[in-house]
């Protein structure tokens, strides 16, 4: 259980709630997870969108085959989704002026 990172194809990067070593630990992921959560649009990683309050969580990434995980609920991150969104809204418009 925890907060995805990045979700593709084969990858999926979360930080795992189950590795965090103290109850304060515990506390601030869990303060700083619905930060995110009603402050960003959740498209945004977590670690982008909190960046220095999010560094001290590093050492709770964990890194699997995507066939692996079964998301069961909330959003799932996909970078490169986000860049072909992005890239899919620009229009350039050509006009000849005689």
């Amino acid at each position: 259980m925890g907060i995805i990172q990045n979700s593709d194809e084969q990858i999926t990067t979360i930080y795992d709630f189950g590795s965090l070593r103290t109850e304060d630990q515990k506390k601030k992921f869990l303060e700083f997870g619905e930060q995110w959560w009603w402050e960003s649009n959740r498209m945004i990683p977590i670690n982008v969108f909190l960046k220095t309050d999010w560094a001290e969580f590093k050492f709770c990434v964990k890194t699997m085959n995507s066939k692996d995980v079964d998301i069961r609920l909330g959003p799932h991150i996909n970078l490169k989704e986000m860049a072909a969104k992005r890239s899919k809204r620009r229009s350039i418009t050509l006009i000849r002026k005689i």
